[in-house]
């Protein structure tokens, strides 16, 4: 549980925010140094996420969809905006979503709200959204701001929309970073969490080809 590694909740807050100020906005910086593992993690969410996307009754629609922890909007180019009519963007650094206007080039265009929010603040327009993309970024929300995020993203559906989480999961329990001010919690928890937003897992898949020193990466669907 986070509340045994979080001790102040503002400081856990502020801190992050802090940090991410100083991170440059750029590829390498969205990705702690690791840019070079870009293009392998957007092609496993591409198919991940098509798996969704094809013919069938119960098919995910593709006119929106939004991108949380978006950063300068590396998934939201890569990944989104080739597969949804439109995106918003939402992150709680201003600078970030700046970049992203001259990063995402002609078809940033399509990007119809950059919200500069921290997710525990933020409330997705309800019935609106496909895909609700949760990438890197569920460690700085606390257990109880992450189900209650997640109830928001639930309501945030449009039919057949589902929620995607990708993260670092850890081998046991909840580690804190105090470098950037984050948890990293073990799959039962985060699974915990998902059900505790009223959420029901569809699809769970571990990223592959990923440096063996970094943490392992898990992907979930649900709705």
């Amino acid at each position: 549980m986070t509340s045994e590694v979080v001790e102040n909740e503002f400081e856990f807050y502020s801190k992050a925010e802090k940090y991410w100020k100083d991170v440059p906005p750029t590829v390498d910086g969205m990705l702690g140094g690791y840019g070079h593992i870009s293009s392998i993690d957007i092609n496993s969410s591409r198919k991940f996420l098509q798996r969704f996307l094809r013919e069938g009754p119960n098919r995910t629609g593709t006119t929106r969809a939004l991108d949380c922890g978006a950063g300068i909007g590396r998934i939201t180019k890569r990944l989104l905006l080739p597969l949804f009519k439109t995106v918003d963007m939402v992150d709680v650094t201003e600078d970030f979503l700046t970049k992203a206007r001259s990063y995402l080039g002609e078809e940033g265009r399509r990007v119809r709200n950059y919200f500069c929010c921290g997710l525990q603040d933020f409330s997705p327009e309800p019935n609106s959204y496909d895909v609700i993309w949760i990438q890197w970024v569920i460690g700085h929300l606390t257990d109880n701001h992450l189900s209650d995020f997640l109830k928001r993203c639930r309501a945030g559906l449009r039919p057949n929309g589902i929620v995607v989480i990708k993260d670092n999961m850890a081998q046991e329990g909840v580690i804190m970073d105090d470098v950037d001010s984050s948890v990293c919690r073990d799959l039962d928890v985060v699974r915990k969490i998902i059900r505790r937003a009223g959420l029901h897992l569809l699809a769970e898949e571990r990223q592959e080809n990923f440096p063996d020193e970094i943490y392992h990466v898990y992907t979930f669907a649900m709705r």
